[in-house]
């Protein structure tokens, strides 16, 4: 593929080869550059919950790196331009051709949903440049951007953990509780929601293998602002579990109008939505009790390889800078610029695609959320992170995110019992 990037370098060899023939100067070769990292985040809209923690973790990069990165024993000032994608995929998509084709960026970040990661790198697979997501369910990933087993991507990779990992954990939650084991859906029309409710690869088969029956009322539009039709018919199928993948807005009302219409499940898994403090916090006593896949605790018992920083060590110095409660966006965002820089110091020629890619694909690093190795990924290009089930309790007050089940990783300790919600 002859990208932009190939295309100058070309140029610069040609111009290099003309000067030797016709016996003229040699222009003298700059031994640092900049390098540039791109990185789009849904700043604004329905998902900026995710990125809350972007200016703290950018700031200790970029106060770290403020003597540039060391690449081949040459020091390299680092920028990091940041694009917001509205949480809008189209707009995901038109920011990373920005960073592609106006800033000329070397490597490529984004987190936060399919809704950023997919469009982003699908821009920097079909421009050749390379590219390092998370915060997506790899299957929701890959596959949602048609990646082929067999072949995987050039220049696109990812690390998370997959929809194995949270129907384990969901269903952990719900073994640990007595309850009918009817489970109501709910599962938007989104990537998210469609990867979830595929019938052979998301939940649907391995709950009818472990005897749930299943209450799917269909896929339903985010922004909407009535669930009285899924909250009716979970009514009268008796639900008590619930799970689902909403974004914040539609999960409050949903639950709001559950809590209207006197619908009292035992359980609710609802991903996105319930894993933030600052959502539990505005649902007061009415967060007691919901549990969520726990991509990123501050007890995990992981290390940054770039700051040296434990989990909790992050969420502190987190905390005290910002004076908000660690969220675990914290942990993605900060494993992210860890992978980043790690593969831009090991990179043998910076100015070349392939040789950034190659760095990628030879990583083996230890962050906060966990190994990262996308030589041991179940497809190619993806690396997986560990996973574990967590459950909001109030307290004194203010709601804390214990870990309740670790079956699928065992090596994270737990630090409370998961309980049924109080009707």
């Amino acid at each position: 593929m002859l990208t932009r990037r190939r295309l100058l370098k070309s140029a610069v060899a040609t111009g290099l080869a003309g000067a030797a023939v016709t016996g003229l100067p040699m222009p003298a070769l700059a031994k640092t550059r900049t390098l540039k990292i791109g990185f789009v985040t849904p700043t604004t809209g329905p998902l900026a919950i995710f990125a809350e923690p972007d200016q703290f973790v950018l700031d200790q990069y970029r106060a770290a790196l403020k003597d540039g990165l060391e690449v081949n024993g040459t020091r390299h000032p680092v920028e990091f331009i940041v694009k917001d994608s509205q949480s809008s995929s189209n707009r995901a998509s038109s920011v990373a051709q920005e960073l592609i084709f106006e800033d000329e960026v070397d490597l490529i970040c984004a987190s936060a949903t399919p809704d950023t990661t997919n469009p982003v790198a699908d821009q920097a697979e079909l421009n050749g440049v390379p590219c390092i997501t998370n915060d997506t369910p790899w299957q929701a990933h890959f596959f949602g951007r048609g990646g082929d087993p067999k072949v995987g991507f050039d220049y696109t990779f990812h690390y998370f953990w997959g929809l194995e990992d949270i129907i384990a954990v969901f269903m952990s939650h719900w073994a640990a509780v007595d309850s009918n084991k009817v489970v109501g859906a709910m599962w938007p029309n989104d990537p998210d929601g469609n990867s979830w409710s595929n019938s052979q690869n998301g939940f649907p088969a391995e709950m009818s293998k472990a005897g749930y029956k299943l209450v799917d009322t269909g896929r339903y539009q985010n922004g909407s602002d009535d669930f009285s039709a899924q909250i009716q018919a979970f009514k009268k199928a008796g639900v008590e579990v619930v799970t689902g993948v909403m974004i914040p807005p539609d999960f409050n009302t949903f639950w709001t109008q559950a809590a209207q219409q006197g619908f009292t499940p035992k359980v609710v898994d609802v991903a996105k939505a319930s894993e933030f403090p600052q959502a539990m916090s505005a649902m007061g006593p009415r967060a007691e009790g919901l549990s969520v896949e726990v991509t990123w605790h501050k007890n995990f018992p992981f290390r940054s390889a770039f700051s040296g920083q434990s989990c909790e060590a992050l969420a502190a110095a987190y905390e005290a800078a910002t004076g908000n409660p660690w969220t675990m966006p914290l942990g993605t965002k900060h494993s992210l610029f860890d992978v980043a820089t790690n593969v831009l110091s090991r990179t043998q020629d910076i100015d070349d695609a392939d040789s950034i890619v190659e760095a990628i694909r030879a990583t083996d690093l230890e962050t906060v959320l966990g190994r990262v190795n996308f030589q041991d990924g179940p497809v190619p290009n993806i690396s997986k992170t560990p996973l574990v089930g967590g459950q909001w309790k109030l307290g004194s007050g203010t709601p804390q995110l214990e870990i309740v089940t670790n079956s699928n990783a065992p090596q994270i300790p737990l630090t409370a019992q998961m309980l049924p919600i109080k009707a």
